[in-house]
């Protein structure tokens, strides 16, 4: 741990070979344009597609399964598996493992983060799959708690809408997929601002991206996103900050944090994790 806190964030990220995340703020189109889902399914391959849903994080795991399942069979997938493991000595068959070599895109739906790193964390799948992602080899995509454990830190759960303070957040090892993150979901549509900012100034080392409904941020090359949705993904960077009473305080007494630098990005905007730059659509 203490290793990786000190390598720099292009040493810790390795660069991404071509487009491979989608990280989807949860409740994305499922009905109309599609247009977050028709992205996904056109980088894992369109026609050719071949796709596995994991939705480990439901408690109705065949039921938010399926709905996937027909969205992706109505766009022309070439193949389509679902991953319904419920325990977690399913996740641990090599069967899993030999079905991902295959596999062009994996979605991991919504849930209960908790729940899904509970079965799928430390995993040979997990592993697999965090490997040929950041190599570009497959593209995945996490909406709501499959976004929210793409960070090596994850945020398990906590309040809203009140001034940031640590009791505000619930923090957990998320499946690192994207390790220099912290994701929050549903962000402004359930005023998620001072927990994201909580979790900030509890891993200075991490940068906080709230994504909003029906909202993506689509990792790129280099370790560069771009934004697409009908909201917005909001990115708090700490590299700046110069002063926090995090350390000093009660886990209820509300946070001084001075210097953190804030954006929030539109469908189209481009955001450079390494070089904190932003370029407008």
């Amino acid at each position: 741990m203490q290793q990786l806190e000190s390598l720099s964030l292009q040493q810790r990220m390795p660069p991404l070979k071509k487009t491979a995340i989608l990280v989807i703020g949860g409740a994305e189109d499922k009905v109309h344009g599609r247009e977050i889902l028709h992205t996904f399914f056109e980088r894992a391959g369109g026609s050719d597609a071949q796709i596995a849903i994991v939705p480990c994080a439901s408690r109705e795991p065949a039921a938010i399964g399926s709905r996937y399942q027909r969205i992706f069979e109505e766009m022309g997938a070439k193949a389509i598996q679902l991953m319904d493991i419920r325990e977690r000595s399913q996740g641990e068959d090599p069967i899993w493992e030999e079905s991902l070599k295959n596999c062009t895109g994996v979605f991991l739906t919504g849930g209960d983060q908790v729940r899904l790193c509970g079965l799928l964390a430390d995993t040979p799948l997990i592993d697999q799959l965090r490997q040929r992602a950041q190599l570009g080899q497959i593209v995945l995509a996490g909406t709501s708690a499959g976004a929210a454990v793409m960070g090596y830190h994850m945020i398990a759960g906590g309040g809203s809408g009140e001034s940031p303070n640590r009791s505000l957040v619930d923090m957990a090892t998320g499946l690192g997929f994207l390790p220099d993150v912290i994701v929050d979901q549903h962000f402004h549509n359930r005023n998620r601002m001072a927990r994201l900012m909580s979790a900030v100034a509890i891993q200075p080392e991490r940068i906080g991206i709230g994504i909003d409904e029906d909202t993506c941020a689509l990792f790129e090359s280099d370790s560069q996103l771009r934004v697409i949705g009908k909201g917005t993904v909001t990115i708090i960077n700490p590299c700046r900050v110069s002063y926090t009473n995090q350390p000093e305080v009660e886990a209820t007494d509300p946070l001084s944090i001075h210097g953190l630098t804030v954006h929030v990005l539109t469908h189209g905007d481009r955001y450079d994790l390494q070089q904190g730059h932003v370029t407008p659509a």
